[in-house]
């Protein structure tokens, strides 16, 4: 398993100032729609998840999965204040399972597949939920992501039957969009 990111040092990359090089509704516009149901896996203390629940709207849902509950707190209290709670379904998962069976529209993992104990078999999960004409978003930080074990990992989703889609440029990131089939 790669190394958790501790919850208090989130606040480091998950504040106001990343919105200046990462904006979540640019990143995520091609692929979320009002009315969806999304999966921010890993979501940490939800700079996607919020900027998701906004784009997916009030008929939308966010099931938004941590493995720290200190993340899921903080999570809650921003969604409050966005005045978008109603829209997130946020839940602690285990190190070893998502524990999502909801269909979704979109998943992305944002900055955490690298921190999977088992990376094909949390791919082969986020496969699982995904509708048929679903899409999946992994963005790795290059900083801790090397771009062989970048491709190992779109290497396992080969394997776990998702398809790459395509590639988009994200700032600090290797990324990739992913599709079953």
């Amino acid at each position: 398993m790669g190394h958790v990111c501790p919850w208090w040092h989130a606040f480091a990359f998950d504040n106001q100032l990343r919105r200046l090089f990462l904006k979540p509704e640019r990143i995520f516009s091609p692929h979320v729609d009002p009315g969806m149901t999304v999966l921010d896996a890993g979501c940490g203390m939800g700079f996607n998840a919020i900027a998701l629940a906004r784009m997916v709207g009030p008929e939308g849902r966010v099931i938004a999965v941590d493995l720290q509950p200190k993340m899921l707190d903080v999570l809650g209290a921003r969604a409050r204040r966005a005045r978008v709670l109603d829209r997130i379904d946020a839940r602690r998962c285990e190190a070893d399972s998502l524990d999502v069976t909801e269909k979704v529209d979109f998943a992305v993992a944002f900055w955490v597949v690298h921190e999977a104990p088992d990376i094909p078999r949390f791919l082969a999960e986020i496969g699982f939920c995904l509708k048929p004409t679903a899409k999946f978003m992994i963005a790795e930080p290059k900083a801790h992501v090397s771009a062989d074990d970048f491709g190992d990992t779109l290497a396992a989703a080969d394997r776990v039957g998702m398809r790459l889609h395509s590639q988009p440029r994200i700032r600090f990131s290797r990324a990739a969009v992913l599709q079953r089939g």
